[in-house]
């Protein structure tokens, strides 16, 4: 398993390009499945997860052409209507060719999901909707098995009400929708940005959808879908992640950072608990700078909850922003019940933070020190990357394969803002 070792105290400076959304292009990609004709998708980040994603839908018999950020895809001689184990049990965003498959093919053989041991993330919305649909899905050892046994082997439109927002549920129903007789609702959608970028790739192949971005989505169902090309949206996630970077190197060591090839208005929490706490920030259409401003940060309160609200997959960034920060402040997490296992390995560098129930007490501390600590999840990872940036001394972070998930060549990016950080050999 590779390290980070990372030197803190540096001044960053510079700019740095955000890779493609994983969270959109995970299920993009899980869409080439809906026709056989090519989808040709640009702006593709180099992650472990798409990796993983490609090889599923290679395993498919999905012909995959790979080329520096771009790749299409061409569903046209499925051979296997089956997402193995072996590939599913890492990433849980497998579960997105469940909807497709389904819908174009009749019948699927999907692996339970696996993914970051971050809490409960049951897939059981995804399977009452299809239900609703007119699939029938059983668990068997393991797999969902699913297939439709009404006559024309379609799916049918339903009014379909999900008991929680889920982001990855919204997604695979509104793809299975979409090849549906009839016309679908899916009220108490999730709003994500993603899913708006899911819903243009749709429409673009031919798919006819109302409301996307909306928590009510309203797709009527076509006979076909043909191809497409489409650019997958700048990563909010990993936008918000150099931000917290910068901001906490910058109130330190001064600096200033533009971050590029963005969306600001997808980041409007983000950005607001950023200037709460403190942090100047300017921003265009596509950038956004951070810079001195003379000020120590003042951290500040944060609680998760479904877009457009403070998304949990900044959480851990935030605390570490908070444990630099003058005060004391309470980070809620209230999608994900294990989502803290981050605070035992930021203790380590010598945080202060209590936690009480769902709540994380975090009293800032003039400095924090370097020190061996691992990785737990995708965005602890990154937690830990920013405090060992702003720490004395060396910080070791163990079982980065975590980051390698979600994050593009992080450790080359903040290289080339002038940080001392490098990847080790395990």
């Amino acid at each position: 398993m590779d390290k980070l070792v990372i030197t803190g105290g540096r001044r960053l400076d510079g700019a740095v390009d955000i890779s493609g959304a994983k969270n959109a292009a995970l299920p993009i990609l899980a869409a080439a499945l809906l026709t056989a004709e090519p989808l040709e998708i640009s702006n593709l980040p180099t992650l472990h997860d798409v990796g993983t994603m490609l090889r599923l839908l290679e395993r498919m018999g999905v012909q995959v052409r790979r080329d520096e950020g771009r790749v299409a895809l061409q569903a046209d001689a499925v051979t296997s209507l089956e997402a193995a184990y072996d590939l599913v049990k890492t990433m849980r965003a497998s579960i997105l060719v469940l909807g497709p498959m389904l819908a174009r093919f009749g019948a699927a053989r999907v692996s339970l999901p696996g993914g970051c041991a971050i809490g409960q993330r049951p897939v059981d919305q995804h399977v009452k909707g299809l239900q609703a649909m007119g699939a029938s899905i059983a668990v068997e050892q393991g797999y969902l098995v699913a297939r439709i046994e009404r006559a024309g082997g379609r799916l049918r439109g339903a009014r379909i009400v999900t008991e929680m927002v889920t982001v990855t549920g919204t997604e695979n129903l509104m793809m299975a929708a979409t090849l549906a007789d009839g016309t679908t609702t899916i009220e108490n959608a999730a709003r994500e940005p993603e899913i708006v970028d899911l819903a243009e790739v749709l429409v673009a192949m031919g798919a006819r959808i109302a409301g996307a971005g909306t928590d009510r989505i309203v797709v009527e169902g076509v006979e076909r879908l043909n191809g497409a090309r489409h650019a997958v949206m700048p990563d909010r996630i990993e936008t918000g992640t150099f931000l917290c970077a910068a901001a906490a190197t910058v109130s330190r060591h001064r600096g200033e950072v533009v971050v590029r090839g963005v969306r600001p208005r997808t980041l409007d929490a983000v950005l607001d608990k950023l200037r709460e706490a403190g942090v100047a920030l300017e921003c265009d259409a596509d950038s956004i700078r951070v810079t001195a401003n003379g000020h120590a940060l003042v951290g500040a309160n944060v609680r998760t909850s479904e877009y457009p609200a403070f998304p949990t997959d900044m959480q851990a960034q935030f605390m570490a922003l908070d444990c630099i920060a003058d005060g004391t402040n309470r980070v809620t997490e209230t999608i994900f019940e294990n989502r803290f296992m981050h605070v035992q390995e930021l203790s380590r560098l010598g945080a202060s933070i209590e936690i009480e129930g769902n709540t994380a007490i975090v009293k800032g501390v003039p400095r924090l020190s370097g020190a061996s600590v691992m990785a737990t999840d995708l965005r602890a990872s990154a937690g830990l990357v920013i405090a060992a940036l702003v720490a004395d001394g060396e910080t070791t972070i163990d079982r980065i394969y975590h980051l390698d998930r979600g994050y593009q060549a992080m450790e080359a990016k903040l290289t080339a803002l002038g940080a001392t950080i490098r990847r080790v050999a395990g």
